[in-house]
């Protein structure tokens, strides 16, 4: 990827998001929102992680000491049962939550943001795939909650990682379950005039 315009911010601290990005040759900063990621009463799971994801784009992209023109903010939860799984709080939180993902399919919803601050206008997309896991044991609930892998991701695994030995199928973008569905969010930044994927003047 070439050409690419220096006027992009990642409101995240989530490397998984700053590999996806960076693998692409994008260039962009890392600026971390600093936003309450509480949910709010009633709120349904997809509003929820769409809200979240432009507040996250908005807390960065309104700082005056912070240069750039596109900003983009991003969110993941899983959901199984009507129940959002995020980051789990402690062990016993992790292991509630494989449990509960044990033998059965969920949703993992990842949304963007992308705020121009030129324009003030957003775009805002919530991509839901769906993830199956195999029957898990206690063993290899305990064992995957050992490693520490689970710490720090939403329903307590990582498909890019360990936690690979639990999917039996995908149905969505593998990338968002990463972290940024990044077919849809490249569209976009194109779209925008954000970035390039090729050289221009390049041979059909």
């Amino acid at each position: 990827m070439t050409d690419n315009l220096p006027n992009i911010v990642l409101a995240s601290a989530s490397p998984r998001r700053r590999e996806l990005l960076a693998g692409l040759g994008i260039r962009f900063q890392v600026v971390p929102s600093q936003i309450d990621e509480e949910r709010l009463a009633n709120e349904a799971a997809e509003d929820f992680v769409r809200r979240l994801s432009r507040d996250k784009a908005l807390d960065v992209a309104n700082r005056s000491d912070v240069e750039g023109r596109w900003f983009i903010g991003s969110d993941t939860i899983v959901v199984c049962d009507q129940l959002i799984l995020g980051k789990p709080a402690d062990h016993d939180d992790a292991r509630r939550m494989l449990q509960l993902l044990s033998g059965r399919s969920h949703q993992v919803m990842s949304a963007y943001t992308i705020h121009d601050r030129d324009t003030e206008e957003d775009i805002v997309h919530c991509e839901i795939t769906e993830v199956r896991f195999r029957p898990l044991t206690g063993r290899e609930i305990e064992g995957y909650i050992a490693s520490g892998e689970p710490a720090d991701k939403a329903g307590s695994y990582a498909i890019q990682g360990l936690g690979a030995f639990m999917v039996t199928a995908i149905n969505g973008s593998y990338t968002s379950v990463v972290g940024l569905p990044l077919s849809q969010i490249v569209s976009d930044l194109i779209q925008l005039g954000a970035v390039a994927l090729f050289p221009t003047d390049a041979p059909s």
